[in-house]
């Protein structure tokens, strides 16, 4: 498996993709962004490939994209990655899509005689770069099992969840309502801190040490809130993306999730107020705006 298809080179494509090229892969890249491609060409890849070249040269092809229709759109359109697989390839979506959309593919890929792992990653773009990413992985254990080798080239914690298709995607998306809280239970702590007129560093060194510590706490003031640079790691309206999904799980499991839906309605109101292309972090940024404003 020496050949590789990798579809989307964005924040978290990119890097995964240039990591298979530094460990002696050949690689063919996909996206829609030209400057994308010629930042993976220029590490090494190939890209002027479409997708029929693309699945009969690969037997391992990822992908990693923004939305779940994105993805649905690549794998089941008329002129799609199932229309023209052969029976060799084993398709790893990263993406956070919804759970039907896993079913649906898996479908689709059943009938053409292919196979397909839903595999969500945690980590962010740090995590790419580093290949430190988390993959929560459902599907055939067997063929987790053939592809593991290359997910550790791109990641240190590979999880088989179970051989349910969507059963890495539930488990991602949990993963994710948890970071909407902690995202936003430390920028209500900081702008309560700031109002008070706390030393936002001192108070970053004694409750990383305490019980409120968070790796969120750590990521988001570390590298976005003490730089007050949110160019983004993991962009606020990806966030509610994900968390728009969460509420759709508990609803498919007739759960009422009252603090997640107002936790929805404040993160929809931020991408809404035009804080949606920064990094999640900014949710502080905007708090303790609101907060001086009623000063």
């Amino acid at each position: 498996m020496k050949q590789i298809g990798f579809i989307g080179l964005g924040n978290m494509g990119l890097p995964m993709a240039t990591n298979l090229v530094e460990s002696n892969f050949s690689v063919y890249g996909i996206d829609l962004n030209k400057e994308a491609e010629a930042s993976f060409k220029r590490a090494g890849g190939f890209v002027d490939v479409d997708l029929p070249s693309m699945t009969a040269m690969c037997e391992v092809i990822f992908t990693s994209l923004p939305s779940p229709q994105v993805v649905e759109d690549l794998y089941l359109g008329k002129e799609g990655l199932i229309e023209h697989s052969h029976s060799r390839l084993v398709f790893i979506d990263t993406s956070t899509v919804s759970p039907d959309v896993n079913v649906r593919i898996l479908q689709a890929a059943n009938a053409k005689g292919v196979h397909f792992l839903a595999a969500p990653v945690s980590g962010g773009v740090i995590g790419a770069i580093n290949r430190t990413l988390t993959f929560m992985v459902g599907g055939s254990k067997e063929i987790y099992e053939r592809v593991l080798p290359i997910m550790k080239v791109l990641g240190t914690n590979i999880f088989h969840v179970s051989d349910q298709i969507d059963s890495g995607t539930n488990t991602k998306i949990i993963n994710n309502l948890l970071i909407g809280f902690y995202t936003a239970g430390v920028s209500e702590a900081l702008t309560l801190a700031q109002k008070n007129k706390m030393n936002l560093d001192t108070l970053f060194q004694i409750v990383n040490v305490s019980y409120g510590q968070s790796r969120i706490y750590e990521r988001n003031y570390r590298s976005f809130i003490a730089p007050d640079d949110y160019n983004p790691g993991f962009a606020l309206k990806l966030l509610l993306k994900d968390l728009g999904l969460a509420l759709d799980l508990a609803e498919n499991s007739e759960l009422d999730l009252p603090i997640s839906k107002a936790l929805f309605k404040l993160y929809e109101e931020a991408e809404k107020e035009g804080w949606g292309e920064q990094d999640m972090s900014v949710l502080y940024k905007k708090m303790n705006e609101q907060a001086k404003s009623i000063l």
